[in-house]
């Protein structure tokens, strides 16, 4: 079923989520190291306490003799265990069974001392003495073996969940786009008849445009508005990506030229990316280029010439694409003959198309408006209202299809890829 855009206020968002790699920073690692002796250390108070209310009958009062007594055994314990941890002692079961026992033994003997001290008469004879000694396999000895088997089974696990736990964060879905100029009425035309434009009605569209891509999980970025430009807002023709390259290209149309710049600085904006761009007397349309997988098919167009390809292609080479050069005669670029699924489908109008035997898996559309659509996840397309029969057709195929109505912009040889640049 299609989904016409309702307002933004009303849309369901549906974004992806991507598992980053952690780093195990010195950070990461003090922290494995205080979780994973404070696991051991709460799970050994927590057996003794429980060992000796069972054994004495199940008595509430036990747990008002004995906690005070282990707690202190545990924080004494937490203590030696988390220097020892940081230190490497998990790695090998030995070293983890060695520095169990030690830091056991030290934190029962030394909460036992403290203990005595308070509440014995001669906290310091010899009877106090053997007492405390005699604790490590008495009082203290079930504590002792929780330690250590804590240490031993339980710490190695905690320290490398903690170090590998990678925390599930939304990546950026970056959408670049630019606010219609004020004089959109007079932007290039190559193949139509020039009709009038109305203005308001083409920025709600816009606005409309936008609201579908941020409903469907995208951030829009706003290019700086350029209102003396008229072409502007067909930003897809100024830059294209692939993945973390932005290629910056030269508009076939002298006209269009001047806005490149702005969108320069919005792509440098953008940390991750590098950027290269086409020079004379190489000119590209980033309408004429359709990414299907590692395939880039670039059409020959009245925008893009000869030696815009050839740059193109000397660009992408070391990133692994390969470009086919497309000739196109019938429409303005190749998107607007032509775009492709997320399958690797290509889905066009074969009579605005010179040739359709250089794409492998070619679907014809029963309307011209519907050979655009924009991928905006594995199973979501953003299509033109004016195709409510490839919608469908399209739909029934599995795919959720959203319509925005761009009739403004279809006046101006304009798409829904047009409007915007995907960073992905």
């Amino acid at each position: 079923m299609t989904s016409p855009v309702p307002p933004a206020s009303t849309l369901p968002a549906s974004r992806s989520a991507a598992r980053f790699t952690p780093v195990a920073t010195r950070g990461r690692r003090a922290a494995a190291a205080l979780v994973s002796a404070a696991v051991v250390a709460i799970i050994a108070m927590s057996v003794a306490v429980l060992a000796f209310f069972i054994g004495n009958g199940q008595s509430p009062t036990v747990f008002a003799q004995v906690f005070g007594h282990f707690a202190l055994a545990a924080f004494f314990a937490w203590g030696l265990l988390s220097i020892a941890n940081s230190l490497g002692a998990t790695r090998v079961w030995f070293l983890a069974l060695i520095t169990g026992f030690t830091s056991a033994c030290l934190a029962a003997l030394v909460a036992t001392t403290i203990m005595v001290a308070l509440t014995a008469r001669s906290p310091f004879g010899p009877q106090a003495f053997l007492f405390v000694i005699g604790s490590l396999v008495s009082l203290n000895l079930i504590f002792v073996i929780a330690v250590v088997l804590g240490q031993v089974l339980l710490a190695p696990r905690v320290v490398h969940g903690v170090l590998s736990y990678a925390p599930v964060r939304e990546p950026r879905r970056i959408a670049l786009v630019r606010i219609p100029a004020s004089n959109l009425d007079e932007a290039e035309l190559t193949h139509l008849e020039r009709r009038p434009v109305d203005q308001a009605r083409a920025d709600e569209q816009w606005d409309n445009y936008c609201a579908a891509l941020v409903a469907e999980g995208w951030e829009t970025v706003e290019v700086d508005a350029a209102p003396d430009l008229a072409d502007s807002v067909f930003v897809e023709d100024t830059v294209v990506m692939f993945d973390d390259l932005a290629v910056l290209t030269l508009p076939g149309a002298e006209s269009r030229r001047a806005e490149v710049e702005a969108v320069e600085r919005a792509v440098r904006s953008i940390s991750r990316l590098s950027v290269a761009r086409i020079e004379e007397p190489g000119t590209l349309d980033g309408g004429d280029v359709l990414k299907v997988g590692d395939v880039v098919y670039v059409g020959a167009s009245s925008r893009t010439n000869a030696e815009g390809i050839r740059q193109l292609r000397e660009l992408l080479a070391p990133h692994g694409y390969t470009v086919v050069g497309v000739p196109m005669s019938k429409a303005l670029h190749l998107k607007s003959a032509a775009t492709a699924l997320p399958d690797g489908t290509v889905i066009g109008d074969p009579a605005l198309l010179d040739v359709t035997g250089l794409f492998p898996r070619f679907l014809p559309v029963p309307e011209p408006e519907g050979v655009a659509v924009v991928a905006l996840s594995a199973t979501s397309l953003l299509m033109s209202a004016s195709a409510p029969q490839t919608a469908a057709m399209l739909a029934g195929l599995g795919y959720r299809v959203v319509t925005v109505d761009i009739s403004e912009f279809e006046k101006l040889e304009g798409c829904v890829t047009c409007l915007s640049v995907r960073v992905r």
